[in-house]
Formats: C-alpha cells, structure tokens, sequence
C-alpha cells in the first residue's frame, strides 16, 4: 500500500471516529454509474485489423460529507470495475506488435476478461479550503482526465483547493502516479516521444497550480502552471467573457500556453538517455527538447438552442505541445481536443468550425446533436509539411420523464483523414444510466 492511501486512510479512521457527528453521515451521497460502451475503429489506409471492444462497467461511488468542528474530516470511495463482452478486433488476440485496444487491458496477448480500479480519497476541510490526499480526477488547463472509454482516467496524489477568497478559485496540487482508462496499475507519466511501455521514461512528479478570478459575471480570466519533472515547465493564460446580445449570446474564449524544457530533458544527455519528446527533427534543431508555445481564439454565438462556433489555433516551436500521455488516450484543454487527433504537431495551424442543437425548442427535451469539423496544415516535418482533418457527429439523448428518466444514450463517429496519420474511421456507442443509493 502507497503512502498515499496510507494518509488518505489515516485521514479517513479519523473521520469515522467523529461519523456519528452531523455532517459526516447526513450529507453523505452515493451512486451506482452504469456504463455500456462499444467502440469500433477502422483504420483504411494500412494492413492494421480494425479495433472492435465492447464492455459493460459498473462504477461506485460514495462521498461523505464533512465532520463537524473547525476542521472538518471526510472520505471518498470508488469502486470501478469493467466486464469485456467482445473483443473479436485488434484488441482481442495479439498483434504483430502486441499494441492493446483502447478499451481494455491485455493480459497474455489478449484483451482482458474484466479489470477494476479501486480509489481512496481522505479528505479535510477548513472554512472554504478542502485538502484531498488519494485518488484524483483533476480537470485543470494543464491537466485534463481522460474520460473517452469503459472507464475513467485517475492519479493518486495530493490537492488542496480555497475558495476563501471572494471571486477567487485556488488550487495547487501534485500527483504521482496514473491508473490509465484501460489499466489497474499505477504508474509514472510519461509525454510522447518518451511513453513507450517497455524503454520510455517516467517521472513520479507531477506539480500544478493555479488561480481562477471571476473579474464580473461576464468575464473569468485563468492563470495556470504545471510542470512533469525531468520533462516540461508549462504556462497557461486563459480569459472567457460571455456577452448578452439584444439576440442571443456572444462568447469569446481566448488562450494561451508556454511550454519549456525541465530537468533532463533540457540536456543533451538526458534526451540522449531518452527523456524526449515528439516534434520537428530537422536541422538545426535541439531533436527532442520541449520547445512550444500555442494560442487558440474560439468564437460562438449562440440563439434559441442554436450554436455556431468559429476559432483558430496555431503552434510555434520545435515540439509537439507537451502534456502528460502515457500513449493510451488522454484529453487536452484545447478548442482542438477532437475525438480522435488532438492537433498539436509542431508548427500545426488549425481552423475549427461547428454547429450544436439543443432539440427542447421543437418539443423534443433531452435530445442534443453537434458536428464539428477541424483541419490543421502546416506541420513541421524533415523536407515537407504535413495536414491532416477531421469530422465528429454526435447525438445525445436522456430520457427526461418516465420509468427510465436519466438513461443516456449516446452515438459519436469520427472520420479522419491526413498524411501525417493513419486515415480512420470510428464510431462509439455509448448507454449509461446512474442510480441514487443515498
């Protein structure tokens, strides 16, 4: 057992001592999240089977309230566990190159009968500051938990949050180690170029913080940083403003990362040792070394359940845009966080067009379409530049009254295409239903 949940349980048989006090008991909730996914990934332009999974997970969730008193004392606690169904694709029997499906685990060349995931979260609470120790599913610019599969993405590690300060949202944290969305094992992080399973390098040393300010009702301005030991230092500015128009409503989402070299990475024998990252090898160029800055603006007007949004994102530098990826899915706070390529190549210019309907206008409540199209050109490679596209459709509905109110239902498809990555097509079907226990 990792000192982690050491603390978080140490946390936790305090709190139980105090249970009987109002608070710890009575604002206690609970929850049974049932999740059915099938995923289907068709790759057209090379001899790769296709990836076909499809599971059932079962997730629980409990979260105390606090104990009574100055210093308030809590615990959280899921339990995650994923039932294959079928695997009959790439994932389900080995491979020339033995790579796992996007689902589930392998285990002995083929994807795994069922996997679990278990996390502990101790957790204190004075006035309007909570500190957290165990598992996390942090949701920050410079760090986003990947929850596109069966089963969610979780770190284990420390964070404490305030909202003391009027207007203001502070949070600082560090983790140490990521249970993947197709994993039950802990392990360090890693960014591309240096995640390869067997020779790749990691670091158990992930530290973030960062300040949310609420400047009017209108405008949120964000100041972020993170920093993945040995890999990348990264600076994030972000500003949202929200504008009421005499038709509709006008949003404007600005920002901005500035991501350098950290620790080994920023030697040569470091990156010789392979602390490095994907990006331009070219002449003239530091091969390797975290070198990227990137801007994105996204327009969108909104009016009577229609949204149009616009916006446009460019690189510079000589890597790829760093963030933690263990090269098993992961989620980036970027208007280009597609459902299958992230567009983040260096040097990659992106346009973004898409178009949402909430459905509640026509009578049809809980029934919600969008179809977003993105194409990056420009990308930074020896002798040539490379493009790539895509497109995603989804449709949502959640039954709103009735026997099954809250059943989800969801289809997402994908078409991508590029000479700078396999051209795919993907569909991913999605029902999931959550049950009240407290």
């Amino acid at each position: 057992m990792n000192h982690k949940t050491c603390l978080a349980l140490a946390v936790s048989l305090g709190a139980v001592q105090q249970a009987a006090a109002s608070g710890f008991i009575d604002d206690s909730k609970a929850t049974l999240d049932l999740r059915n996914f099938y995923y289907n990934q068709d790759t057209r332009n090379t001899r790769a089977a296709s990836d076909k999974e499809w599971g059932q997970a079962f997730m629980f969730n409990y979260q105390s309230g606090f104990t009574e008193g100055t210093v308030g004392l809590g615990l959280d606690l899921q339990e995650m566990y994923g039932l294959r169904l079928d695997a009959s694709g790439r994932a389900g029997k080995a491979g020339e190159d033995n790579t796992p499906g996007s689902v589930f685990p392998l285990s002995d060349g083929k994807a795994a009968h069922d996997f679990s995931k278990t996390g502990v979260t101790g957790k204190m609470r004075i006035a309007q500051t909570q500190l957290k120790a165990g598992t996390l599913m942090p949701r920050i610019p410079v760090l986003m938990t990947e929850d596109g599969r069966l089963l969610p993405q979780t770190f284990r590690g420390y964070q404490v949050d305030s909202k003391d300060l009027k207007d203001f949202n502070l949070v600082a944290g560090k983790l140490e180690q990521v249970l993947d969305r197709n994993s039950s094992n802990g392990q360090g992080m890693s960014i591309a170029g240096a995640n390869d399973p067997n020779k790749g390098k990691f670091s158990n040393q992930f530290y973030y913080a960062g300040v949310d300010y609420a400047v009017s009702k209108q405008l949120q301005v964000q100041y972020y940083y993170g920093s993945l030991e040995n890999f990348y230092q990264q600076h994030f500015l972000g500003l949202v403003h929200n504008w009421q128009l005499p038709v509709g409503q006008f949003k404007t989402d600005l920002r901005y990362f500035y991501s350098t070299s950290d620790g080994k990475n920023s030697s040569a024998a470091g990156r010789a040792d392979g602390y490095v990252s994907s990006g331009y090898y070219g002449p003239g160029v530091n091969a390797g070394k975290v070198d990227n800055r990137l801007w994105s603006a996204l327009f969108t007007y909104a009016l009577q359940g229609h949204s149009l949004s616009l916006g446009y994102q460019k690189t510079s530098g000589d890597s790829d845009f760093p963030h933690v990826n263990q090269g098993q899915g992961r989620s980036v706070y970027l208007i280009t966080n597609s459902q299958s390529l992230k567009f983040i190549n260096a040097g990659e210019q992106a346009t973004v067009g898409s178009y949402a309907y909430d459905f509640s206008g026509l009578g049809v409540p809980g029934l919600k379409s969008s179809v977003t199209y993105i194409r990056g050109s420009n990308i930074r490679t020896a002798g040539r530049d490379n493009s790539e596209w895509e497109r995603d459709l989804r449709i949502d509905y959640v039954i709103p009254t009735g026997t099954f109110k809250g059943l989800g239902l969801t289809w997402r498809s994908a078409v991508l295409r590029g000479n700078d990555t396999s051209d795919k097509d993907e569909t991913r079907l999605i029902v999931s239903y959550s049950i009240p226990l407290l």
